[in-house]
């Protein structure tokens, strides 16, 4: 279980996130999303313990992501935004880092998931975006964690690779938490089970994704709106 507990983060008297608070339990798909600004970012970070809360509390399977890096960092796999990679490595060798840092093994099968066993012997540079997405999205996989946090995993692919990374996330998400953000609304219609909306700072809305097709835009701007 992902939990905060009245969470709250400023950048001096900019508050990014603010009095924040859900859980998310094993087998969601949550869709996070918000304007641009809107804590999005600065909450997955203070969930991977990369960023300090002002207040509130944060536990992760039970862990403190301060005082328990090494054991988050074993069980919640992390994709961010902007997704750093190696790109003078090849892939495998990418992985076979990755592997060893978390003391993992298995890059091969990992590689197969993802559908990049046959890129492993290419550079990343030499990659297209959807290709390095995948790549990250791998590297979050090492080790089998219970859950992976996504920071906008098909921002900038073009519609296919946004489709199949979609495709991806959802075969992953089997008997995981899968937390992801991001502005493309068709993507949660398409993907997430869950919503939660944070505009400000502030957690405007947590429920389940309306079952009609095209409502979430609808939701999403009467939340923000408000």
């Amino acid at each position: 279980m992902i939990e905060l507990s009245r969470v709250s983060k400023s950048f001096g008297r900019v508050r990014a996130v603010d009095n924040v608070s859900f859980k998310i339990k094993k087998g969601e798909i949550v869709g996070f999303l918000g304007p641009n600004g809107a804590g999005k970012t600065t909450t997955m970070r203070l969930i991977m313990g990369i960023l300090k809360p002002d207040k509130g509390k944060i536990k992760v399977f039970g862990y403190d992501p301060l005082e328990d890096r090494v054991d988050i960092a074993r069980r919640v796999g992390y994709l961010p935004e902007n997704n750093p990679l190696y790109p003078e490595l090849k892939v495998k060798e990418y992985l076979k880092f990755i592997c060893e840092v978390k003391k993992a093994k298995g890059f091969e099968r990992i590689a197969k998931e993802v559908g990049l066993e046959e890129k492993l012997d290419e550079k990343i540079e030499n990659l297209s975006r959807g290709f390095k997405q995948r790549v990250g999205l791998a590297a979050a996989l090492v080790g089998n964690p219970k859950a992976l946090v996504l920071d906008e995993p098909t921002s900038g692919l073009d519609p296919i690779e946004q489709e199949k990374i979609r495709e991806l996330i959802v075969r992953l998400s089997k008997d995981r938490i899968i937390i992801f953000s991001t502005h493309i609304l068709s993507e949660v219609e398409a993907v997430a089970e869950r919503l939660i909306i944070i505009n400000g700072g502030k957690i405007v809305y947590d429920g389940q994704k309306p079952k009609r097709k095209g409502t979430v835009e609808s939701l999403f701007k009467k939340a923000v709106l408000q």
